[in-house]
């Protein structure tokens, strides 16, 4: 009883913040008003709460532009995590557009939809990502291509690094700054989360959405380390898996580094 009054308390208070942000933000979508990047932060650091997420942040983000954050994936609790923490698009593949609230939150944040299966658009594709990077958002990419355990970092793809390539026109140094970030969940209830506990948070893709939101808002004290890594600057003359591996490697040690319990190192 008194876990679904606390669940409904705090869906109530993430009803209001949407019925007040809502229809602020679909104007200054409408109308291009700068304060359309801020609200999505607003929101999603209330839907943290609401869920009972807590981020810690390392590091400091990368200051100049054009700016790509490459982030690890082990679920859609990422997209929030980050949001919550600084006003950032997303890179997403074409199928979340489609998928039932996240999909309509996705639109609502302006996110670049990627159909990797249409070689034909790919220029368009890109040319979108450059032209947002060049505007001075922040772009975020998950370099995996997809989700995992959350206990690693799955092989990172050199070929979705090509996007940032596109921004160089734009930019007056003449690069992009890549900067990886490492998401860890390593919290749960105060104490370690530890790999046995770890696919409360994650979720891979082939498990149910609703059942893994349910157990989640059962649990509802989770804690997750976010480390911004040092940048690495994608140069016209650079080389692409160069660089790829180059960022794989700071997420990677990073990552290691919280769910080991030394975050920021």
């Amino acid at each position: 009883m008194i876990e679904a009054l606390r669940i409904g308390f705090k869906g109530a208070v993430l009803a209001v913040a949407t019925l007040f942000l809502l229809p602020v933000h679909l104007l200054a979508l409408k109308f291009r008003w700068p304060i359309r990047r801020r609200i999505p932060r607003w929101w999603h650091r209330v839907a943290c709460w609401m869920l009972g997420i807590r981020v810690r942040v390392h590091g400091v983000i990368e200051p100049r532009r054009p700016l790509m954050l490459a982030a690890n994936h082990s679920s859609w609790q990422d997209i929030m995590v980050l949001a919550s923490i600084a006003d950032v698009v997303f890179i997403a593949k074409s199928e979340v557009k489609n998928w039932p609230v996240f999909g309509l939150l996705a639109r609502w944040q302006e996110s670049v939809f990627v159909v990797r299966e249409e070689k034909r658009r790919t220029g368009e594709q890109v040319n979108e990502i450059g032209e947002r990077m060049a505007d001075g958002e922040i772009v975020v990419l998950f370099p995996e291509g997809t989700t995992s355990d959350g206990n690693r970092l799955l092989e990172v793809k050199s070929s979705l690094f090509g996007a940032a390539a596109a921004a160089f026109p734009a930019s007056a140094s003449g690069m992009v700054h890549i900067q990886p970030v490492a998401i860890a969940y390593t919290g749960i209830h105060g104490t370690p989360m530890g790999r046995y506990h770890r696919p409360i948070s994650a979720w891979p893709g082939d498990v149910e959405l609703v059942p893994h939101l349910k157990d989640l808002l059962k649990v509802g004290a989770i804690e997750v380390d976010v480390t911004f890594g040092e940048t690495v600057d994608y140069t016209a003359r650079s080389n692409r898996k160069q660089v790829a591996s180059a960022v794989a490697a700071s997420i990677r040690h990073h990552l290691m580094a919280s769910l080991r319990g030394r975050p920021g190192e």
